[in-house]
Parts: C-alpha cells; structure tokens; sequence
C-alpha cells in the first residue's frame, strides 16, 4: 500500500509518500538537488516500490519548498529539520526500529551532515556533492580523467593537428586540471570529510565512476583531508557515467546494494 502523509516542520507544511511493508528496519529517501520525491527518472519511486515488496517500508518527501510542501527552498544545507521531521514521522508512522537512509548528490551531502540529530542508524550516500563552483568548467578531477582519456586516443591527437580542438578552452581546463587540490578550511569538502570523520553509523558510499560529481567526490576522497573518514565509510563503485543510475543494471545494482545495507 502506498499513501500520501503531510506533517510539520519548522511552521511549515511537508508532503511524503509512505510505501507500507511490515519490515522493522526501514529506508528513508532523501532527494537532491530540486528534485520532487519522485526522483528523476521516477528512480527513487520505482526504487521504494522495490524495498517495500522485499518487505522494507519506505519513506520519501519534498523538503521545504520543493513539490507538495510549503515553504522557502532553501537548499540543501538548510534542510537539516526537513530530515529530523521525515524521520520521526517515519518512525511513528511505521513503528520501524532501525532507518536507513539513502540519498544521492547534495541530499548524500545533507545526510550526512545532519543524519546524527535525525536518529539515521545507517547511510548510503550515492555520488556525494562536494563541488564548490568557480566557473562554468567541470570540476578538475573530471577534467584530468577526460584529457587522460583522450590522450591515450590517437584521434584527438589528429584533431588537435588539424585544428579540430578549441585552444583557449583547452589552456583553460589545463589551467584547472591543474591547481592545487587543498581546499579552504571551511570549504564544503573539508567539513564533509569532517562530518564522515565524526560519524558513528555505518556509511556506504555509492559512486558511477564516469559522472563529474563522483568522480570530484573520489578525487577528494583520495587526500589527506578524508584520511579519518576513510576508516568510517566504505566505497563501492559502478561503472556508469549516469549520475542518477538510470539505466535498468544500474538500477539493479543500487536496488542490491540497499537491500544489503537494510
């Protein structure tokens, strides 16, 4: 069975949609970016009609001032009461004893920021956002892999003799694929390394190898900021350049991964 619930936050009205299953451990989903609960795709109902039939409730909703819900949008760094009030309306809707939940992009970043006050007893956090952007380039580490890719292409060779290669934009990704990688101390990747250091749930991180935020999230992942949350979190990697895992195998394989984790 599957229902719509509103309830309160912060003065304002939330709207989500519960998929009903008698399982105690159950899987909150929390969206990213601007997206409704939906999920692109329709991804993230599909994925909660799956859980709820091998026998996992599933709770999923519009943050303040996206879809249904009232309010101010205030982004994903905001939302911290938006995931406290969906997480104990789950639980008293549902009477779970264990929540795991499950987001991807920026809501992978909000999670684990704010999953401590919310009572998450597990994360899966698909391609975490970490990008902090200065211009309208790809982040440097999907530059790198883009031009290590190439270059090993004797046809971008060709082109680039041929002219067939844009010089200032290439200077200009070259430039960028090659800065220095520390961050600003109160940047967003060091306080996400900080709030995965700090954590005491277990954490799976879910990365499709050829997406830009994946592979900016690995990149960081790799330097000495991240060194504390490397004992903390585990890695699993799909090769898959579908930022949302969109295709059906790439479905499949979340779908396998969250069953695990509940």
């Amino acid at each position: 069975m599957r229902r719509l619930i509103e309830f309160p936050c912060a003065g304002e009205t939330l709207f989500g949609t519960l998929d009903e299953a008698p399982g105690s451990t159950g899987l909150l989903i929390v969206s990213g970016g601007n997206e409704i609960r939906i999920g692109a795709h329709r991804g993230m109902a599909q994925l909660a009609a799956r859980v709820a039939e091998a026998g996992h409730p599933v709770f999923r909703y519009d943050r303040r001032g996206i879809g249904d819900s009232t309010g101010e949008n205030q982004g994903f760094e905001s939302s911290a009461e938006d995931l406290a009030a969906a997480a104990a309306t789950f639980r008293a809707q549902t009477g779970v004893t264990r929540v795991v939940a499950y987001g991807n992009c920026d809501a992978a970043t909000a999670l684990a920021f704010f999953h401590s006050a919310a009572g998450v007893d597990a994360l899966l956090l698909a391609n975490p956002w970490l990008i902090e952007p200065t211009d309208d380039l790809p982040p440097a580490a999907a530059i790198r892999a883009r031009y290590a890719e190439r270059l090993r292409d004797p046809r971008e060779w060709l082109r680039l003799l041929r002219g067939g290669v844009n010089v200032r934009k290439l200077i200009s990704g070259l430039i960028k694929a090659s800065a220095n990688r520390l961050q600003q101390p109160d940047g967003l990747p060091i306080r996400l390394a900080a709030a995965l250091a700090q954590t005491e749930v277990p954490v799976t991180i879910l990365l499709a190898t050829g997406d830009n935020t994946a592979l900016a999230f690995h990149d960081a992942w790799r330097g000495p900021a991240f060194g504390a949350a490397r004992a903390k979190a585990r890695i699993e990697e799909r090769d898959s350049a579908s930022h949302s895992f969109a295709s059906i195998d790439d479905k499949n394989w979340v779908f396998e991964r969250v069953i695990a984790a509940l």
